[in-house]
C-alpha cells in the first residue's frame, strides 16, 4: 500500500512538472510571436503551433488569450527588471550603469525584437489593455529605481527621480526609433545619441 502511494505521489509530481514545462513553452512561444508580430496579429493557434502543441491544450493553461497576454508581458518585463537589479548590485556603480544603458541601447537588442524589452515592442498594445498595466508598472518602477540609484544625485545630494524617468523614456524611445530607421547609420546614431544623453555628466 505504501509503495502504491509513493508511486502515486511521484506520478503527481511528474504530471505537475510536465504541466509547468508545457505552460512555460506556451509563454515563451507567445512572447516571441507577440514581440515579432504584435499581440493582435497573433492567435492562439499560432502560439500553440510555435510551442509544438495542439490548440485544444491551450485552455488547460489559460482562461483566454488575454490571460496569456498579461502573463507574457508581466513575466518578460519582470525578468528585465531583475537583470537590471542584479547589475546594480554588482558593486561598481559606473560599470553597472554602463552595463544597463549599453546593453539596452546595443544594436543587437534593436535587431532581436523577438527577444527584446516588451516596453519597446508590445508596450503600446498593452497600454490599451488597462487590466494588464499594474504588473508592468511595478517593473517600470523597479527599472526606474535602478537608474535612480546609479545616476548622479541632484545638487542637494538627493536622488534624481526625474532624471531616472527621463533616462528610461529616452532609452525605450531610442530603441523604437532605431527599429523604425531605414538606414543602419541613422539607427546607430540614434542609439549613440541616447546613450550620451543618459550618461551625460556621469
Amino acid at each position: 500500500m505504501t509503495s502504491v502511494m509513493r508511486f502515486g505521489n511521484v506520478h503527481m509530481r511528474t504530471t505537475a512538472a510536465q504541466k509547468a514545462e508545457t505552460h512555460d513553452r506556451i509563454v515563451e512561444a507567445a512572447a516571441r510571436l507577440f514581440r515579432q508580430h504584435g499581440i493582435d496579429a497573433v492567435g492562439v493557434d499560432a502560439v500553440m503551433r510555435a510551442a509544438g502543441l495542439t490548440h485544444g491544450g491551450f485552455y488547460g493553461h489559460f482562461a483566454s488569450k488575454e490571460a496569456l497576454v498579461g502573463e507574457v508581458a508581466a513575466a518578460a518585463l519582470a525578468r528585465s527588471a531583475a537583470r537590471w537589479e542584479a547589475a546594480a548590485g554588482s558593486g561598481d556603480g559606473r560599470a553597472a550603469l554602463d552595463a544597463v544603458v549599453g546593453g539596452y541601447l546595443d544594436p543587437a537588442h534593436v535587431a532581436q525584437a523577438e527577444r527584446g524589452c516588451v516596453l519597446a515592442t508590445i508596450g503600446p498594445e498593452v497600454a490599451r489593455r488597462p487590466e494588464h498595466r499594474a504588473p508592468l508598472c511595478d517593473s517600470v518602477r523597479r527599472m526606474t529605481d535602478v537608474l535612480e540609484s546609479l545616476l548622479p544625485p541632484q545638487a542637494d545630494g538627493t536622488p534624481d527621480r526625474d532624471r531616472a524617468r527621463a533616462a528610461l523614456a529616452t532609452m525605450v524611445g531610442a530603441v523604437v526609433l532605431a527599429r523604425l530607421a531605414d538606414d543602419p547609420a541613422e539607427a546607430a546614431a540614434t542609439l549613440q545619441a541616447a546613450r550620451e544623453a543618459v550618461l551625460e555628466g556621469t
